[in-house]
């Protein structure tokens, strides 16, 4: 399958060269020149299917033609070690656990699959050394910092704001050492993005290392989100409860969302989608007035949602022909407070004993305010809400339990290199590697 380019001005790409290049020549995002839809077979069946067994179907229409059968089912059960369950919460509403990986995070799915993909490449073409960029808000630098940890060929940088990141996502990446480097930037995350788009675009640069990036802008990290959306429509299906179903996403470069968007256009029946977002609410304005006015990201509780400039609403409005009304027609949206995230965290918590990360808490809620008669909601709980501890012990009022697997990472060494907002340090910095 071929890729183009959102801004329609780069040439189509290979997958190959859509995973390593990360970003296309126009500076648009790689889309797939076709959406393949499942059989209805398949869907008949999805009750009775594993989530590794539905993740190799949905994987082979997007990557079958250029991975071969057995590689491409290698790399996804490899990928899928763990299990994504759908929990009750209360009423009508359901909430995706998606933090049961590695790192407890929901982007453990993409950038495990990621790496995987372009360590097969680099080790069937015999390709030199990839250098991978990923700017992160918190999560996406631990899941890819651990999906690609000691991956042969690949050496990763990961860029995050300062002081605005938790202190456990910041261990998470920052005590690996091996092929992993942590950059400390002095700024906010549309900064860390910003010099990762801007090191794609530099051609003196781009001939000294070969770079791609493991942000939601690869094809390869955003595409395999589709699997959990099916997932958890085959658990709800097993329940008598995949009528009218509605999934809520807590959103902040969009990637996820768009993945869930794709999962319906290969024929997932999901009635609607919900974006939530934190007090950076650029798309939901952009449902409410038409006109998308990116601007500058601002700090809250549910900081992974702290994106001023969201790279993925280029596939979205790429994917329904830039329709405003078709959008609409699709995805509502919610937008809450910091305030209002810590009272859903803890009202939650007291009335059934569920306790909801920050992110998580966006979601929640917008169902409880959005859902219809008849409706069944279920929201991504993105993170493990000890990744948020000493926010949500204060909410909560109460000791929230750390995983041994976060644990470990609390045990070790910090190791990061401190890099100003300025791409030429940036690019001075790399040059010199």
């Amino acid at each position: 399958m071929y890729y183009y380019s959102t801004n329609r001005q780069a040439p189509l790409a290979t997958l190959e060269e859509a995973v390593v290049r990360g970003l296309a020549t126009d500076k648009g995002l790689y889309m797939p020149e076709h959406i393949k839809p499942l059989p209805q077979e398949f869907f008949d069946g999805i009750a009775e299917m594993s989530f590794q067994e539905i993740a190799y179907q949905v994987a082979d229409a997007f990557f079958g033609e250029d991975i071969p059968a057995e590689a491409l089912k290698h790399i996804v059960y490899d990928t899928l070690a763990f299990d994504v369950p759908v929990v009750h919460v209360d009423g009508n509403i359901y909430s995706l656990e998606l933090y049961h990986g590695p790192t407890l995070a929901f982007k453990d799915v993409g950038a495990r699959f990621m790496a995987r993909v372009l360590g097969w490449f680099i080790q069937n073409e015999k390709k030199e050394m990839v250098n991978v960029l990923v700017a992160t808000s918190g999560d996406t630098g631990s899941a890819v910092a651990n999906g690609f940890l000691g991956v042969e060929g690949i050496h990763v940088y990961v860029l995050y704001p300062k002081g605005k990141v938790s202190a456990i996502q910041e261990v998470q990446f920052t005590t690996l050492g091996q092929n992993i480097t942590a950059l400390e930037v002095d700024g906010v995350f549309d900064d860390c993005q910003r010099l990762v788009k801007s090191a794609f675009m530099d051609e003196e640069l781009n001939g000294h290392m070969r770079l791609t990036s493991a942000n939601s802008i690869n094809v390869a990290r955003f595409l395999p989100q589709a699997f959990y959306y099916f997932y958890a429509y085959a658990q709800m299906k097993r329940e008598g409860k995949a009528d009218e179903l509605v999934i809520c996403v807590p959103s902040g470069n969009f990637g996820n969302l768009c993945a869930g968007l794709f999962a319906q256009r290969m024929g997932l029946p999901i009635k609607r989608f919900v974006a939530a977002n934190n007090d950076n609410d650029i798309f939901y304005q952009y449902l409410q007035t038409g006109d998308y006015a990116p601007r500058p990201s601002v700090q809250t509780i549910a900081n992974a949602m702290d994106v001023g400039d969201p790279s993925n609403f280029a596939r979205i409005i790429d994917l329904y022909a830039h329709s405003h009304e078709e959008i609409c027609s699709r995805i509502s949206g919610a937008t809450y407070s910091d305030e209002q995230i810590a009272d859903t965290v803890a009202e939650v918590y007291k009335r059934t004993g569920y306790l909801l990360d920050p992110h998580g808490a966006c979601g929640y809620r917008a169902l409880a305010e959005g859902l219809q008669e008849g409706e069944q909601g279920v929201f991504l709980e993105t993170a493990h809400p000890a990744k948020f501890r000493d926010t949500v012990e204060a909410i909560i009022g109460d000791r929230v339990e750390m995983p041994e697997k976060l644990q470990a990472f609390m045990r070790g060494t910090k190791q990061s290199v401190p890099m100003s907002a300025q791409f030429e340090d940036f690019k001075a910095y790399l040059m010199g590697q």
